[in-house]
């Protein structure tokens, strides 16, 4: 294919350049169109917004409706960074931003908050109509490669290279998840050779492999484990009800998402991580301890937990997955077990198949507006910076949020260097 450069003079340059089209790089152009400003989103897809199209199939959780404290520490070691941004945009804000495109949210039996249809598709599509009734231009299949020089971006298209100036930039590429999907996290060298201070990018909200035996495999994939409680063992981190899934290789959902980041540092530290599970969380030890004791003639050890403590065929299975057959003879070993269960974790799944990543761009470097202090003018947004949060709706909140103070960033910046 021939080689073909478009090179943008200065006089028809775009003001504003956003890269990226999903939450984060949408809300930007949004709160600079609807300054006035001249905008144009640039994405390597064909379409935007396709990670969030996804993350709505099962339904799209946009935010989470619990107050305003407990919501920031879901973003724990961000917290004092995030919390003005977020204050600026947050749940509420969101849901309000929704409504005003036609779409009303209700608050579920979690406190998740999700559109009354529970799809992402007609959000988007109403967000999209009235991105581009504001005057914002759409540029797909543009895969940004970095800089020609200070002021020029580098685009590869169908059609061969094309280069755009634009007088502030915001970066908006995503993390290093579901590259399939256009967040392939190809963007960290690229800013690096730039000098901007990057985080190596790591799984979040990931699930983990343990190592089943072939006959927990081939019964349990797939099944999921209900009310039970987590910690990570040695992290310090209270025990959390909720549920999650066995997989062919392990465990994932959402209490173990919720624990992942301290599990995922435990693994690289350590080689290995234990998650300890409670599986009766509403029953005391002493109960448990006392069932166990309870008489059950003939009926085997199996058939008496079931009817004693209705414990399932899941949960037994894990009991023996966990524990030596020593353990069953002992009535307070075993109720101990049940209530404490070490589940030995080795190793974390790849970056690419989980839901979001940790790391991206340092905060050390930015200013509040999200601006690299050392490059007037380029500013970022969404997972591509360095935070990361568990599923529940944090993370779509923080990227919008964080998309609409870089966009502001922009417009005052503009304002103060005209």
């Amino acid at each position: 294919m021939q080689k073909h450069l478009n090179n943008s003079q200065n006089d028809n340059a775009d003001e504003v350049v956003v890269i990226g089209g999903g939450p984060a790089g949408l809300m930007a152009a949004e709160t600079l169109a609807s300054q006035g400003l001249a905008v144009s989103l640039y994405d390597a897809m064909p379409s935007v917004g396709r990670k969030f199209l996804m993350a709505g199939k099962g339904g799209m959780n946009l935010t989470h409706s619990e107050d305003s404290v407990s919501f920031m520490t879901r973003y724990a070691g961000r917290e004092a960074v995030l919390s003005p941004i977020i204050s600026q945009f947050d749940a509420s804000a969101l849901r309000n931003w929704a409504a005003g495109l036609g779409i009303e949210t209700y608050v579920g039996s979690s406190g998740r908050v999700f559109p009354v249809d529970m799809k992402a598709a007609p959000l988007l599509r109403a967000w999209l109509h009235r991105l581009r009734t504001q005057g914002v231009r759409f540029h797909m299949r543009h895969r940004w490669l970095g800089w020609r020089d200070a002021q020029t971006l580098v685009f590869a298209t169908p059609e061969g290279e094309t280069q755009r100036s634009a007088r502030a930039v915001v970066l908006a590429l995503g993390g290093g998840s579901w590259a399939r999907l256009g967040s392939d996290g190809a963007w960290v060298e690229t800013l690096r050779q730039r000098g901007i201070a990057v985080a190596d990018l790591l799984a979040a909200n990931c699930g983990f492999d343990v190592g089943w035996t072939t006959f927990f495999q081939e019964r349990f994939a797939g099944h999921p484990l209900l009310t039970v409680a987590a910690r990570v063992k040695d992290s310090g981190l209270p025990m959390r009800k909720g549920q999650f899934v066995m997989t062919a290789t392990g465990v994932e959902g959402s209490l173990v998402y919720a624990l992942s980041a301290a599990l995922r540092d435990q693994l690289h530290a350590n080689g290995q991580a234990v998650l300890e599970l409670d599986l009766l969380p509403d029953t005391p030890l002493q109960k448990v301890i006392s069932e166990i004791q309870h008489p059950r003639g003939s009926r085997s050890l199996s058939s008496h937990l079931k009817s004693r403590l209705r414990l399932d065929a899941l949960k037994m299975s894990l009991l023996h997955e966990c524990l030596q057959k020593f353990d069953f003879e002992q009535p307070q070993l075993l109720a101990q077990a049940i209530k404490c269960l070490p589940l030995k974790l080795t190793a974390v799944r790849p970056i690419d198949e989980v839901i979001s990543s940790a790391g991206g761009v340092c905060f050390e470097g930015l200013s509040a507006s999200l601006m690299a202090q050392q490059h007037p003018g380029l500013f970022f947004a969404g997972e591509m910076l360095d935070w990361e949060a568990p599923t529940g709706g944090y993370l779509l909140t923080a990227c919008m949020a964080s998309g609409k103070q870089a966009g502001q960033g922009v417009i005052d910046w503009l304002a103060s260097n005209k």
